[in-house]
């Protein structure tokens, strides 16, 4: 895979305990998928190991947060992400079993891949040799090739969301951004999509997309794998964005001396500004790809980057002891903020860099001269004038190791005020408190402290600093320290006997988030207020987890019967009984009820409603009258047929011995209700 036979794997894959307090960790969803571990959290989703009880498998379930999926808009996201990666069914992108909800759960069940991010391999390795830059992004654009042909967009091709499997497999992920090439391909305004560094210029500037947007990112990730950094960095945001729309993508070669030419083309090609001189697509830029390597020779994509040879990258941050599966780092989207295993100690990198630097030779002294004398001159005990004809160069030399000396102390100086007062804060993120103070003091800073909720960093740990890692700062300046308190725990609120909006107030204000609301009939809550709660009153959870209201429709009131009233006597007893009425514009026909008589209502007799409820009343039109067929002079056989076919019943009478109809009441022609019965007489 990286063009090194035997090469160890890259991360050990412990599984680390996230789920502590995870509602889900242990429930089965839509009774299928039993959820076993918690993988990661993101803005959007969390991701959980799972195992499909139907068919036995373990699959990755990615379940939106409870607060969005109240929004249409992010369910309409999550679910085009299903049938966008669906869609595709290729080898290089993870695969999209199915799709569904349970309560206020929206999910993805998804394809699991037990393995590492690019962004993992970037932060242990830094810069790779090319011909393991490129064994990872032909697969990539396989992938996107695939994509861009079945006319879909990625918008979000970054070092997290490409996953290398322990068989060495290089899969896409997160489609949640996809969107398809025939509908709108602007972005929103107001908001840009994606990660910062590997927005395409236009991207950002009009907020339009196509595939060459995705050709642009896959330029700026094969520089990153190539240099060991982003072509475009800043301290903010706003600093990297005018670098990208300003600024050519410099050559790798420039920051990795020795690489290819093809290499430094290939690059300048997928990643140039002017989307025109881009490949159409990832398709097209595979094959320029192919083309590149044919023309290197072994030397130049077996190149070892600077940092092989002990150099670490100054931003390198090893990766998490944690297994990856579909989706990228819970909390991070460009993969620049924690991890859980210590980096190389800065001093003993300072140290081995230093060791390397190659030094100026020493100025070399002068020679002794007689009776151990300095410098040429001759014997002492000359005349004066030849005495004097010598201090002048004594003076020249003097002045020249003053102008030395004067130099070098302003050249310190500067130096002091520019750089020797400064130094960079050294990352700490996840060690535990005593060896951050321990590392920070060992820097030349000072550690304050301050306390925090995670949800991912074990309590004791380092969530964050200030500045962060690898930031300036002044000498003997301070650094702060949040440490982790672990997971926060909030206790539902007792919001029994509150108004619905109340309750749902009281919930967000205990950092939780109400959820589905359902209704029911009580002897002892007045309508409109809450019931109870799912989870009780007095239950432990984690932020923002979802808690469902039972409102109460108050007393229960049994709808009595009025069929058959007129309206007057209807309504009386329906509004005695604190029913509301209301009649219907229409009126049917009823068998059972007289012109103008109530002849249906909803709810029927002996329902349970609840105080104020509407009942609807719909009178009759009497009963439906029928054409009675003429049967005279038939025989009671087909007057029989003929009179059970319009839905009449029939009573035959004999009056003479014979079978021949000779007189019916109704007679033929005249009306009568469906079921009435028709006397015949025959002889």
């Amino acid at each position: 895979m990286f063009g090194q036979p035997g090469a160890r794997r890259l991360v050990d894959f412990r599984v680390v305990d996230t789920t502590l307090h995870d509602p889900l960790v242990g429930q089965t969803l839509d009774g299928r998928y039993r959820v076993e571990a918690r993988i990661a959290v993101g803005g959007m989703a969390t991701v959980y190991r799972a195992v499909d009880t139907r068919l036995d498998r373990v699959l990755a379930l990615k379940v939106m947060h409870p607060g969005l999926a109240a929004d249409a808009g992010f369910v309409d996201r999550f679910i085009r992400e299903a049938k966008a990666v669906a869609r595709l069914a290729h080898p290089n992108v993870v695969g999209v079993y199915d799709q569904g909800s349970d309560g206020t759960f929206v999910y993805l069940a998804m394809e699991y891949i037990a393995g590492c991010t690019l962004r993992d391999v970037l932060r242990e390795r830094g810069a790779l040799q090319p011909r393991a830059a490129l064994d990872i992004l032909e697969p990539v654009l396989a992938a996107l090739g695939a994509a861009h042909r079945a006319g879909l967009i990625h918008r979000d091709v970054k070092p997290e969301n490409v996953l290398i499997g322990d068989d060495g497999r290089v899969k896409v992920v997160d489609f949640g951004l996809v969107r398809a090439v025939d509908t709108s391909t602007s972005v929103t305004t107001g908001s840009v999509l994606g990660t910062v560094s590997y927005l395409a210029p236009e991207q950002i500037e009009h907020g339009t997309v196509d595939q060459r947007t995705d050709v642009y990112a896959c330029g700026v990730l094969l520089y990153e794998m190539l240099t060991g950094g982003k072509p475009h960095t800043g301290g903010t945001p706003m600093q990297v964005i005018y670098h990208v729309l300003n600024e050519d993508i410099a050559a790798p070669s420039d920051a990795v001396p020795g690489l290819a030419p093809a290499l430094d083309a290939l690059v300048g090609r997928a990643a140039a500004r002017d989307q025109r001189l881009r490949p159409a697509d990832a398709v097209e830029l595979l094959a320029q790809l192919h083309t590149a390597r044919q023309a290197l020779s072994a030397e130049q994509l077996d190149l070892v980057p600077p940092q092989a040879l002990g150099q670490e990258p100054e931003d390198a941050v090893p990766p998490a002891h944690q297994p990856h599966s579909l989706s990228k780092d819970a909390s991070n989207s460009d993969g620049e903020l924690t991890s859980v295993i210590p980096r190389t100690d800065p001093q003993t990198d300072v140290l081995n860099r230093t060791s390397r630097l190659q030094l100026p030779p020493p100025v070399p002294s002068m020679p002794a001269g007689p009776a151990g004398r300095a410098g040429p001159a001759g014997p002492a005990g000359h005349g004066a004038g030849h005495g004097a004809g010598r201090r002048a160069p004594r003076r020249g030399v003097l002045a020249l190791v003053v102008a030395v000396l004067l130099v070098l102390g302003v050249g310190a100086g500067v130096w002091y005020i520019s750089d020797g007062q400064f130094t960079k804060v050294p990352a700490v993120l996840a060690l535990s408190q005593a060896d951050a103070e321990r590392k920070i003091d060992d820097s030349g800073l000072h550690a304050k402290i301050s306390t925090g909720f995670s949800l991912t960093v074990p309590r004791g740990k380092v969530i964050s600093t200030d500045p962060a890692a690898g930031q300036r700062i002044r000498s003997n300046a301070d650094v702060t320290l949040t440490i982790s308190k672990g997971p926060q725990v909030v206790l539902v609120p007792d919001v029994g006997g509150k108004p619905l909006a109340t309750a749902q107030q009281l919930l967000k204000d205990a950092a939780l988030t109400p959820g589905t609301v359902t209704q029911d009939f009580s002897e002892d809550v007045p309508k409109g207020e809450v019931i109870s709660t799912d989870p009780k009153a007095g239950t432990q959870r984690s932020p923002d987890a979802a808690v469902s209201i039972t409102v109460s429709k108050g007393v229960p009131v049994d709808v009595p019967d009025v069929i058959g009233d007129s309206v007057a006597d209807a309504q009386q007893a329906l509004q005695d009984a604190g029913l509301t009425v209301v009649l219907a514009p229409e009126k049917v026909f009823s068998d059972v009820a007289d012109k103008d008589k109530v002849a249906v209502q909803t709810p029927g007799k002996g329902a349970k409603a609840g105080e104020g409820d509407t009942v609807t009343i719909t009178l009759s039109k009497g009963q439906q009258l029928f054409d009675v067929p003429d049967v005279k002079g038939k025989s009671s056989g087909e007057a029989k047929q003929l009179l059970k076919g319009a839905g009449f019943d029939i009573r035959v009478m004999h009056a003479f011995f014979g079978d021949t109809v000779f007189s019916q009441s109704p007679d033929g022609g005249q009306q009568a209700p469906k079921g009435a019965t028709i006397t015949v007489w025959v002889r």
